[in-house]
């Protein structure tokens, strides 16, 4: 037992000995970071960082500068109103005025989930540890800069008081756009001096600094920024800092912001979709205050063709067709970069949600966007732009329980019609066929190959699909065009070239990534058919001259240029996609609130002329940056199986007749032997029924035809 004893109290002194070689080993540590910390005596005399810069593709065209000319007004403490004291201190360090430097159970909660994370994820800090970061480090997010601030907050705390360090908080950190101070963002955000602010007014202001850009009023997360505002205010309530009545009027206040100011920004749905994407990378900080240049791929000249467009079109359809908002997309597809991209009509049309970026953010239904795709997908089962389905007034519901009898746009049918006909045409009792021939899985496995995110649950839809049974992004879509062009492979869209620090170190570069996602043959017969002026021709009508684009330098033969429209059946979106082998543009209308345009305000009424408007000048102002290409041919597809190889009328029983084709084709094995029992397709007596009446409703389709 002695012995035992014994060795527990060597073990003991062991321990102690070690954990007393690592305290001396932190203490040189931290002295050794603290010897080169600056005096917090020069709080007042810091230099402040360099602005982020973001630029076109040439890196001559400043497209927004974020922070680039620091806007401060000095104001005492007796200026700044309690209310914003307050509502800082409950949002930002509820112990501000009861810890000395740090909030321990605050750094605890960070430390386990910044080692969980294996980075700089949370930090605790308290206001005064943020006045440390701001005048005295850089935003990288390490531990050392962490141990730094610490050491600077304990010397400030001893340096200055409590309501010293506090103001100093409100006149350093920065609230959006370039306004440091609170001073500077009272004039930028509501045109008064800070003395003046409301108290809901302190509130949205409190809100801002955690993440300036992401809770900016004039952003696309408007309804966060009025949670966190209420928020506050509650907050404020809870510590005792205003009571009942204060609380009420507070939250009921409906605070009017200026509307930001046009010449800060250019292209600005764009600049603030790349903002946000370098804060959610390198942090709000490093944006704010690292001095980041980056070099986007948008085209400043194909960026003011865009922006023109949209404003143009969007006015004529508000007048027409009640439909008051547009968006657009541009890429090029042999990259993926983003070279155009128009969020809305107006970015600064805050009271009609301008500054929502719809190309990105918007989830729309896509109406008959999405038929290629499942054409496609028709195409790799073994069908051919050949193959028949009869055009006909057909019930697709099975159960008997709810009846889906869709109808093509115009309400005619027109009987047996090819794919390229039904395609070209955008035909929907036809296109709904082929979804069910391709398979609903198979073509949501498809589209999620070509970059749509939004469709991935299976469950949520049915033949109704094909139609715009279902809500994707401008951007994406716009992506799987591209892909189309390009013959199956799918280049990973960006909108980032370069981003260089301050010192000029490259922290990232574009590099082409491409994935082969279909066999070049079947995206060339989709594309063939987009292709194909002459079989649209019926769909455009008096708006043909609108899908097509001479050449003069071809002598007047048109560019080969592929179409695909979509409108929703209730007319609240309108697209138009369309692509050469190097250059897909795609357009959305609509309203932003979701109401229907009029109904005449289809497609080709309301998206087309956008569409067509930006690339003829595209085309005409900047030939060398669009080349005339042309698509490559597919090779023809052989097919032996009635329906499938485009006859539809056989001989049977010693006459002619005609079927829906479920009656020659297995739809899981196409190329197989031709079922002994079609009947027990789901479908095919539905189908069969159409087929019946349309054929002795015309008997005309055998005349000629002899056995």
């Amino acid at each position: 037992m002695k012995r035992k004893g014994l060795l527990f109290l060597k073990i003991i002194g062991i321990l102690i000995f070690i954990g007393l070689i690592l305290v001396v080993i932190a203490l040189f540590a931290i002295a050794k970071i603290a010897k080169d910390l600056p005096n917090p005596e020069l709080l007042t005399n810091r230099e402040f960082h360099e602005s982020t810069k973001i630029f076109d593709r040439t890196g001559t065209v400043l497209l927004y500068e974020i922070h680039g000319e620091e806007k401060r007004t000095i104001v005492s403490f007796e200026e700044i109103p309690d209310y914003l004291k307050k509502a800082t201190i409950a949002i930002e360090d509820k112990n501000f005025y009861s810890h000395s430097a740090l909030d321990w159970r605050g750094i605890l909660r960070a430390f386990f989930v910044n080692i969980t994370k294996g980075g700089i994820y949370q930090g605790g800090s308290t206001i005064t540890q943020q006045v440390a970061k701001t005048a005295f480090l850089t935003p990288e997010r390490t531990f050392t800069r962490k141990i730094k601030e610490s050491i600077l907050a304990f010397w400030l705390e001893k340096q200055y008081s409590k309501d010293e360090i506090l103001n100093f908080y409100l006149n350093l950190v920065p609230y959006g756009g370039n306004a440091y101070g609170v001073e500077a963002a009272s004039q930028l955000y509501f045109g008064k001096h800070v003395k003046d602010l409301s108290l809901a007014e302190s509130a949205y202001l409190a809100s801002l600094p955690k993440a300036p850009s992401y809770y900016s009023p004039w952003g696309s997360h408007r309804d966060e920024l009025e949670q966190r505002k209420d928020y506050v205010i509650k907050t404020m309530h809870e510590l005792g800092f205003i009571d009942d009545e204060e609380e009420k009027r507070a939250l009921a206040e409906k605070v009017a912001f200026l509307s930001q100011s046009s010449s800060s920004i250019r292209s600005p749905h764009f600049s603030m979709m790349v903002k946000s994407y370098l804060a959610d990378k390198y942090g709000e900080e490093m944006v704010n205050n690292g001095g980041l240049k980056v070099i986007t791929s948008l085209d400043w000249d194909i960026q003011q063709i865009a922006e023109q467009a949209i404003a143009t079109g969007a006015q004529k359809n508000t007048e027409l067709y009640k439909g008051k908002n547009a968006a657009l997309v541009a890429q090029d597809a042999k990259t993926g970069q983003i070279l155009a991209l128009v969020g809305s009509k107006d970015y600064f049309d805050v009271a009609n949600d301008g500054n929502f970026n719809v190309a990105t953010q918007g989830l729309r239904q896509p109406g008959s966007a999405l038929k290629p795709f499942v054409y496609l997908t028709a195409f790799q089962k073994g069908y051919a732009p050949q193959s028949v389905v009869f055009d006909t007034p057909t019930n697709f519901d099975t159960t008997g329980a709810n009846p889906y009898e869709p109808k093509n746009f115009d309400g005619l049918f027109r009987g047996p019609v090819n794919f390229r006909q039904a395609l070209s045409q955008s035909l929907n009792v036809p296109s709904v066929k082929v979804l069910y021939l391709a398979g609903l899985n198979d073509s949501l496995k498809n589209l999620s190959k070509f970059g749509i995110t939004t469709l991935n649950d299976p469950n949520r839809f049915g033949l109704s699909l094909v139609l715009g049974g279902g809500e994707i992004k401008l951007i994406e879509l716009v992506n799987a065009y591209a892909t189309l062009a390009q013959e199956g492979v799918r280049h990973s869209q960006s909108f980032i070239l370069e981003v260089d620090d301050q010192n000029g170190k490259v922290l990232e570069k574009y590099s082409d990534i491409a994935t082969q996602v279909a066999d070049p043959q079947e995206t060339r017969l989709v594309t063939n058919i987009l292709a194909d002026a002459e079989a649209r021709r019926p769909l455009y009508q008096n708006s043909f001259n609108l899908t097509i684009f001479p050449e003069p330098q071809l002598d007047g033969v048109n560019r080969d240029v592929a179409l695909k429209t979509g409108t929703t059946e209730d007319f609240r979106d309108a697209w138009a996609f369309g692509y050469t082998p190097s250059f897909v543009v795609g357009v959305w209308a609509g309203n932003n609130d979701n109401t229907p345009m009029q109904k005449q305000a289809g497609s080709v009424l309301a998206a087309v002329p956008i569409w067509h408007d930006f690339l003829s000048q595209v085309f005409e102002k900047y030939p060398n940056k669009i080349p005339i290409e042309y698509f490559n041919e597919p090779a023809p597809v052989e097919e032996t199986k009635p329906m499938l190889n485009g006859q539809f009328i056989i001989q049977e029983n010693n006459q002619l007749t005609a079927h829906s084709i479920l009656y020659f084709v297995d739809k899981n094995d196409p190329l197989g032997p031709i079922p002994l029992h079609p009947e027990n397709d789901p479908q095919f007596k539905n189908w069969e029924i159409g087929v019946g009446s349309w054929i002795a409703n015309h008997p005309e389709i055998f005349t000629g035809i002899t056995i």
